[in-house]
């Protein structure tokens, strides 16, 4: 998959349990502002309404050359899923207070797809530990570069 939008800040805020790849019903307009990109997910999660999946708070901007026929930046986009998952998904969210977040928006051959994750918030010493890692990480590979 060809990334276009990654979130960035999921990875930060959020273990991950599950990934899951999904499609998204898209306008026209849609389409040319994310292959342009224009898409924002940070902000976004799914929700769960009448046996359907929605992608909800994901920023994609409106289509310079759209016309009179542009689309709302942050309307809820369904997703296409199936059955099965988006039930296993939703009984896992309103059970465990788990929730389900956009990775990454990308092309795969002519399909606009979204990667989901099932995440669990992690907490404050989780995310210190995080920012530990990272910068002992960073001194290693300064020090190794250095060597060299």
């Amino acid at each position: 998959m060809k990334l276009l939008a990654t979130n960035r800040r999921a990875r930060f805020e959020y273990e991950f349990l599950e990934r899951i790849t999904a499609g998204l019903a898209l306008t026209g307009s849609e389409v040319k502002s994310i292959r342009g990109g224009h898409a924002k997910l940070m902000d976004g999660w799914v929700a769960f309404e009448g046996g359907e999946a929605f992608l909800a708070d994901v920023h994609i901007a409106p289509y310079e050359n759209a016309g009179y026929a542009n689309h709302d930046p942050t309307r809820r986009r369904k997703l296409l899923l199936a059955k099965r998952d988006i039930i296993r998904l939703a009984s896992k969210v309103a059970e465990k207070g788990l929730s389900v977040v956009p990775l990454a928006i990308g092309v795969e051959g002519n399909w606009i797809k979204v990667e989901l994750a099932l995440a669990r918030g992690k907490k404050l010493h989780d995310k210190r530990e995080t920012l530990r890692r990272r910068t002992l990480d960073r001194e290693a590979a300064a020090a190794m570069k250095e060597r060299r």
